[in-house]
């Protein structure tokens, strides 16, 4: 998937970028942090941060904390990763995705600002970030870590007003450690001294670090199920309950019971971070939050075109194991009889564990694999994966065919899920002409 196709200088900038480090992936600060120097220390001059860390569910927390900002009249800059479609995506300015030329004019900046020395491309695109947000007026800056936290390229905020930590489980366990507890240490270090942070529900290992290091740094921690009260409602809505705070608030418009998990972690936050954020603002932003490829309805495009009118088609961009139990979880609400899957992951995380949690709702599972992804699994290796776990499998040779295959299946009357990366995610939103704005 190329990272932008609009803009030729912006694409050929990050080409080279990439070119920096010999390795796509390096954690440290060190390099991060002279790039800064190099560009004039930007990130002292940013709006007031909210900064996030955790496995799961950070994009969507960080749609509902922007939500509900701007239902209260605040401007927001965001930063995140990875985008799905092109590299605009990851730097939102005062709400509005960058745009083309301007974001060709600050890697441009940078690469001159680094004169050749060695950064890995995520070091690169923080810097550049970081001087788009210092030079454009916003009330508050959101932050998401690219990996981990302690040693990601966005930990150099020395006091953020609030950080998050959402769920944490197994994931990246080449770059975090092989247990709850160590990928729990690596997340705990976004904390600063004395700022409050919010911690969604987490596996007592995780919860038990991320509270020792909250009374190390002094900082007041919140946990969501303990000091948060979530009440949940037959129509999807919920109340919120934090001392003397009581919000009840509608379904999110994002699908799933942990969308309302993300979404109580986003009202905190805003509760913290703009205390005098209304309770309508917090409701409106709750309703409204959107963030593409998180069980997405896909109602109209290219390749819906080629589906019967009656075929339900969703998206997906869960892709491991934690994910997939919360994919499985919303599917059995959506439709309570068996789903048909098209499927790509990559090599980075063993496809069984995820494929393993959607076993009992899949009647097919049709293998592709993901375009230009070096790292994807083949078809014929995904495909024979599900096989071995007794789900019936087809490999496919590319998005198409695998859509002609799953119509085949369903004749319209059995629905569809598109999962297993957010690269395949990516790439379904490009081919059916849908881009995220």
């Amino acid at each position: 998937m190329s990272p932008i196709k609009q803009n030729p200088r912006a694409e050929i900038a990050l080409t080279r970028l990439g070119q920096l480090h010999p390795k796509l992936i390096d954690l440290g600060l060190d390099r991060t942090h002279a790039l800064l120097e190099k560009c004039g220390q930007p990130h002292l001059n940013i709006p007031p941060v909210i900064h996030i860390a955790g496995t799961n569910g950070k994009g969507s927390t960080l749609a509902f904390i922007r939500a509900m900002l701007e239902q209260h009249g605040k401007s927001v800059h965001v930063y995140s990763s990875p985008h799905l479609v092109r590299f605009n995506e990851r730097i939102r300015l005062a709400g509005t995705l960058i745009d083309d030329d301007a974001l060709a004019d600050l890697l441009e900046e940078v690469e001159a600002r680094n004169n050749g020395a060695e950064v890995t491309f995520f070091e690169v695109t923080t810097a550049a970030a970081m001087l788009a947000f210092s030079r454009i007026y916003a009330d508050f800056t959101l932050l998401e870590t690219g990996l981990g936290g302690r040693m990601d390229s966005t930990n150099i905020i020395d006091h953020p007003k609030v950080t998050i930590i959402s769920p944490i489980a197994r994931d990246h366990e080449h770059f975090l450690g092989n247990t709850i507890s160590a990928i729990a240490r690596e997340k705990a270090g976004i904390m600063k001294s004395g700022v409050p942070v919010i911690s969604a529900s987490q596996h007592p290992e995780a919860e038990a670090v991320l509270r020792d290091h909250a009374r190390t740094l002094q900082c007041p921690f919140i946990h969501i199920g303990t000091d948060i009260r979530i009440t949940h409602h037959k129509d999807n809505g919920f109340t919120l309950t934090w001392g003397d705070h009581v919000i009840t608030c509608p379904a999110p418009q994002l699908q799933g019971d942990h969308q309302i998990d993300n979404a109580v972690l986003a009202a905190a936050a805003v509760m913290l971070a703009e205390p005098d954020i209304t309770s309508a603002a917090i409701r409106s932003g709750v309703a409204s939050a959107n963030w593409p490829a998180r069980i997405q309805p896909l109602t109209s495009g290219q390749l819906v075109d080629r589906c019967p009118a009656s075929q339900n088609i969703w998206l997906d961009g869960a892709h491991n194991r934690h994910g997939a139990e919360a994919l499985a979880k919303s599917l059995k609400r959506i439709h309570s009889g068996k789903w048909v899957m098209i499927a790509g992951a990559l090599n980075t995380r063993p496809a069984a564990d995820f494929l393993d949690a959607l076993k009992p709702l899949l009647h097919h599972l049709i293998a592709i694999t993901i375009p230009d992804q070096d790292a994807s699994l083949t078809a014929d290796a995904l495909s024979h994966t599900a096989t071995e776990l007794g789900i019936g499998s087809t490999p496919a040779p590319d998005l198409n065919s695998a859509i002609d295959i799953a119509m085949e299946l369903t004749n319209g009357d059995m629905p569809l899920i598109i999962g297993g990366s957010l690269y395949l995610s990516g790439h379904v939103l490009t081919e059916n002409g849908t881009l995220p704005d």
